[in-house]
């Protein structure tokens, strides 16, 4: 996989936990920060850091900001300098703006200046946790778009069988894409694959289809 090219704007907890996970996975990644001292304690993790005013499109436009695959606002604190910096890069010819919120009025408010997308980590994480402690089969998800999803779940009950046999694309409107069976990855399995208690299935299908196999699982 190509790497790509990745600018954080802010160095707090969520921005350097971003940043130098992404450099960690072999991509280019400049981090940029009011604070020294947040510049300092990341510049040896990322590929470059610099003491940059992100609401300032000059300095934008000086790192090159549209040469970047993806640029995320990871301003969370202050709501004035995340939405100013939201709008400067988008005007500085940013690709894609990945902006931080950190409530659902902040969120409302980032889109409606050009964020391309916005995230709520914790409120998310809120989310996806519930959904496990309510029902533990399920191993994890994540959404493909606004009406597609991916979901991983633990083969239990009647979840354990041949796939011809539990139908689950007539049933539920899922596709079976991959199984994890202790380590073994078995994807596209055949019709007569079967699933055995323990394995984690990995299924995708519309946001509706899935709501429907996690209703029944609950």
């Amino acid at each position: 996989m190509k790497p790509k090219q990745f600018l954080v704007i802010g160095a707090g907890r969520f921005g350097s936990a971003l940043a130098t996970t992404l450099y960690e996975l072999g991509h280019e990644v400049v981090v940029i920060d009011s604070r020294e001292a947040r510049v300092e304690a990341i510049m040896n993790q990322v590929t470059h850091a610099a003491i940059v005013d992100a609401t300032d499109e000059e300095a934008l436009h000086k790192l090159g900001i549209g040469n970047f695959d993806h640029v995320i606002v990871a301003i969370g604190e202050n709501l004035e300098a995340n939405i100013l910096a939201t709008v400067a890069a988008k005007s500085s010819g940013a690709q894609h703006v990945i902006s931080k919120a950190s409530s659902n009025l902040a969120a409302r408010v980032l889109a409606r200046v050009g964020a391309d997308k916005v995230i709520r980590p914790e409120h998310d994480m809120g989310i996806r946790l519930a959904m496990q402690l309510a029902t533990p089969s399920i191993v994890g998800a994540f959404e493909l778009g606004e009406t597609h999803g991916v979901i991983e779940v633990e083969a239990q009950g009647e979840l354990v069988g041949r796939l011809e046999q539990l139908k689950l694309p007539n049933r539920f409107g899922v596709q079976v894409i991959a199984v994890n069976r202790e380590g073994r990855l078995e994807v596209s399995p055949r019709a007569n694959y079967e699933l055995c208690l323990g394995d984690k299935v990995v299924l995708i299908g519309s946001n509706e289809a899935i709501a429907r196999l996690r209703a029944h699982l609950r």
